[in-house]
């Protein structure tokens, strides 16, 4: 399988702004104060270059890691490989950079449950809407060595045509 990275790219220009929204819709309704670009941008030092990573992130480096390590070490079809890898995003957000932002481990200190919650529907969404691309994205390329030769049907010894 290669990757076609201009593919993959839209893939994750599509799932960010869903993903975003999503959380900025979702939080809300569960009673969870969150906003997320605010969390990145505390901790990078501004709004602009919090929302600049998150998109960055989300449209450049999540769609290539996806195409090129993740996919094929998926299981599944491509919907359930993007899905799973949503899963993988959101477990790494968890105990990885909630905490770094001082959310603590499974947003501890910005909500709980409700807040892994939110942020679980919006990996999902994410994972599942890059899932959709890998047909494009993710696409066998024909060898340079030529076509294949075509396969030779069984034919029991003693009928074979001289």
């Amino acid at each position: 399988m290669r990757l076609n990275p201009g593919l993959a790219i839209v893939g994750g220009l599509v799932g960010t702004p869903i993903m975003t929204v999503l959380i900025y819709v979702l939080a809300p309704v569960l009673g969870v104060k969150m906003d997320l670009v605010e969390m990145l941008a505390e901790t990078l030092g501004g709004w602009r270059m919090g929302m600049l990573v998150h998109i960055f992130n989300g449209a450049i480096i999540f769609p290539l890691l996806f195409g090129f390590v993740f996919y094929r070490l998926l299981p599944g079809p491509a919907q359930i490989k993007g899905l799973s890898f949503g899963i993988l995003l959101w477990l790494a957000s968890q105990l990885i950079a909630m905490p770094l932002m001082g959310a603590g481990f499974f947003s501890v200190h910005v909500g709980g449950i409700k807040t892994v919650a939110v942020l679980l529907v919006g990996h999902l969404a994410y994972g599942g809407l890059l899932g959709l691309f890998p047909a494009l994205a993710c696409r066998e390329q024909p060898s340079s060595k030529g076509p294949e030769p075509a396969a030779t049907p069984w034919v029991p010894n003693g009928l074979r045509p001289s």
